[in-house]
């Protein structure tokens, strides 16, 4: 069958009855290797002449069915799945600007990103320029001979901005740079970065793809859309690879980059995922459309009401009419907005503390994407690594609060930060 509905293809993709069981579920391969038929089988799938398992580090039957389902939910040619979000970044960055290249990214993301791109990056000599991303001049205006990559999230965390991707990706292709969109936020119901000139989507698994807040996992995807034969950016894709028999990516096609990402990225770092996680990971694919629909219905009412309260400065949130990226927001993302966005209160930092700390449903977490809400002070925690000049750009204050709003019934979440205000 072809042209299946998300729904489908998130319930079935990549799966087929195993013959042996008849298993429904997907099984639960708790495996590290497997058996060989013979020396010759063996010697075959190393040299990539075949297909098939080697070992876990490199691929596992049930991360496997987990990269096939969303490879085929984001429209791409193959994805890796990874141990965590940072792990697929980091992953992802060394395979396309290692050794001396550079990257322009977007600086409203994710705090800890920030301080992983600045600090840690340049230790493996990549340097990275953070631009703003509301206006897609910026990453031209930075672009150099070195530049290997433009990142930018689809929906940034924790602003919920949403960038002119259409824009980026244009400029990107212009001079020969591949976009890797991060779609954690989004998640690819709600957004297809492919679709608008992506190149390559990277998740933080961990979020609203399993949806629980009970793993850490990562996934890189890969479009096959890059032209990467006889792009002199990248000199490394075009020539032989010494690691490998002597394999030169481009040669493969579109599946160049997650081929070059698995077999030797993968394979020398080892940043694989359990396939328990994988396997929980499948699980969340199944509800995401379901779950991703009532997270985008709550938190609209939730900051539709935050923001008519007299107690509230400001909500940042691209699904209020409000925003300065709703129009974006609605053309990229029409079936909804997701559930993570910012306020800050009158009264600032001491008004949040005490906001905060008398939820009684909500917890205070760093995390986001889970099915239940959450809350957390940005300066404080995710975004704690910034110096004082970097928060001032981004625009998180001392009294900025971040929320991701859950699947609980939302008269319960608003009752709730209604009490909590009424002893600001």
């Amino acid at each position: 069958m072809k042209n299946l509905g998300f729904d489908t293809i998130a319930t079935h993709g990549g799966y087929e009855i195993d013959p042996t069981t008849r298993s429904i579920q997907v099984p639960l391969y708790m495996t590290s290797a497997y058996s060989f038929e013979n020396t010759e089988a063996a010697r075959s799938l190393f040299a990539l002449e075949s297909a098939g398992n080697i070992y876990s580090r490199i691929g596992n039957p049930t991360t496997d069915v987990f990269e096939k389902r969303i490879t085929q939910l984001e429209g791409g040619v193959g994805a890796l799945a990874t141990s965590s979000g940072h792990a697929a970044m980091v992953m992802t960055f060394l395979a396309l600007a290692g050794n001396g290249g550079e990257i322009v990214s977007s600086r409203s993301i994710y705090g800890g990103a920030v301080n992983m791109m600045k600090n840690t990056l340049s230790l493996m000599g990549i340097k990275v320029h953070f631009v703003d991303s509301d206006h897609p001049e910026e990453f031209e205006k930075a672009t150099n001979e070195k530049t290997r990559a433009y990142f930018l999230e689809t929906m940034g965390n924790p602003f919920s901005d949403v960038p002119d991707i259409e824009a980026i990706a244009a400029i990107a292709h212009k001079h020969g740079i591949p976009l890797i969109a991060d779609n954690t936020v989004a998640t690819p119901y709600l957004m297809q970065p492919f679709t608008l000139g992506a190149d390559i989507v990277v998740h933080s698994v961990s979020k609203y793809i399993a949806g629980n807040g009970d793993i850490i996992m990562g996934v890189v995807i890969d479009s096959g859309k890059f032209a990467w034969k006889n792009n002199p950016r990248f000199s490394d894709f075009n020539t032989p690879d010494d690691s490998y028999h002597g394999i030169v990516y481009a040669d493969i096609g579109e599946a160049a980059f997650i081929t070059k990402l698995r077999t030797h990225l993968m394979r020398d770092i080892g940043t694989c995922p359990s396939p328990f996680n994988s396997w929980l990971g499948l699980l969340g694919l199944e509800t995401l459309s379901l779950r991703m629909e009532r997270h985008s219905q709550n938190a609209l009412r939730v900051a539709e009401f935050l923001e008519a309260h007299d107690k509230v400065e400001s909500v940042s949130y691209c699904g209020l009419k409000s925003s300065p990226n709703y129009a974006l927001a609605k053309k990229y993302a029409p079936k909804g907005q997701s559930s993570m966005f910012t306020f800050d209160l009158k009264g600032g930092k001491d008004a949040g503390t005490i906001f905060c700390d008398c939820l009684k449903l909500i917890p205070i977490v760093t995390n986001i994407g889970d099915s239940r809400t959450l809350v957390n002070c940005p300066a404080a925690t995710t975004h704690s690594q910034l110096s004082p000049e970097q928060l001032r750009e981004i625009g998180i204050t001392a009294g900025t609060i971040r929320i991701s709003v859950g699947i609980e019934s939302i008269e319960d979440i608003i009752a709730d930060i209604e009490q909590a205000l009424s002893r600001v």
